[in-house]
């Protein structure tokens, strides 16, 4: 069994040792190689990365790669293993702690973010603009009314699974990707990102993906397991957290990413 994990990345930065992992250039057309996997060869979205982010990622791999299960993490942001060490990314999960998991459970998922004077929906509508959110719970009640119950029911949590970062496998991977994927595009046809006033705000189809993927695998009843995760360059919890008060007391959006 193998398992693969891409590092989604824009500029060189050191990576994990472990063979499972294969460190991408997300948003790779167009630009010059940093020395990693490009994430605009075989089929690719590469050119949406200024729109969809990490995702160029996830479907180049869901595309392209050749695996029994498929992941992703970030160059800042990985799952967290068991080893004890000095260097951070000696600390990350290992291809075989991550088989012994997800021989036991359907997925490996970050743990949940919690935000606990907010709702995800007023989160949302306080850090960022609301239009494109709005927008996705209409194409679900168009198009995909199976998971509108769990779309609605996740607006009014306090916790979610974000990052765009998990571990699946290969046949989930497969489902979850053929439903996030055209809900993205027909999203950015609806919410132009041309009409957002500046580069952060236009990521939407990104930042959205991040609710829809616990909408998904409630609604399929996946079971998943929780890892935490490790920050090799630190979490920076303050300069979020006093985005996060400015955005909800103040008014502020976020302008960009933590």
């Amino acid at each position: 069994m193998t398992v693969r994990v891409i590092v989604a990345a824009h500029k060189p930065y050191p990576m994990p040792k472990d063979p499972m992992y294969l460190p991408l250039q997300v948003g790779a057309a167009g630009k010059e190689s940093i020395g990693f996997q490009r994430d605009d060869t075989g089929e690719n979205i590469s050119e949406k990365n200024d729109r969809f982010s990490e995702l160029t990622g996830l479907y180049w791999a869901w595309k392209n790669l050749d695996a029994d299960f498929v992941g992703l993490a970030h160059y800042r942001r990985h799952f967290r293993g068991r080893r004890r060490a000095k260097e951070p990314l000696e600390r990350v999960l290992t291809e075989k702690e991550a088989l012994r998991i997800l021989s036991a459970e359907g997925c490996i998922l970050p743990k949940k973010r919690n935000y606990i004077i907010s709702t995800l929906y007023d989160h949302y509508c306080n850090t960022l603009h609301p239009g494109p959110l709005d927008l996705t719970g209409e194409i679900l009640r168009e198009k995909y009314p199976s998971y509108t119950a769990e779309f609605e029911a996740l607006k009014r949590r306090r916790s979610a699974h974000m990052f765009n970062m998990m571990i699946m496998p290969r046949e989930i991977l497969d489902r979850y990707c053929a439903f996030l994927f055209p809900i993205l595009m027909e999203l950015e046809e609806r919410a132009n990102p041309a009409e957002f006033e500046d580069p952060f705000h236009a990521r939407f189809p990104g930042r959205v993906s991040e609710l829809l993927l616990d909408v998904f695998l409630r609604t399929e009843k996946i079971p998943c397991r929780e890892v935490p995760l490790l920050y090799p360059e630190g979490e920076g919890v303050w300069k979020k957290g006093v985005a996060f008060l400015k955005a909800k007391f103040g008014g502020q959006k976020y302008g960009k990413s933590f």
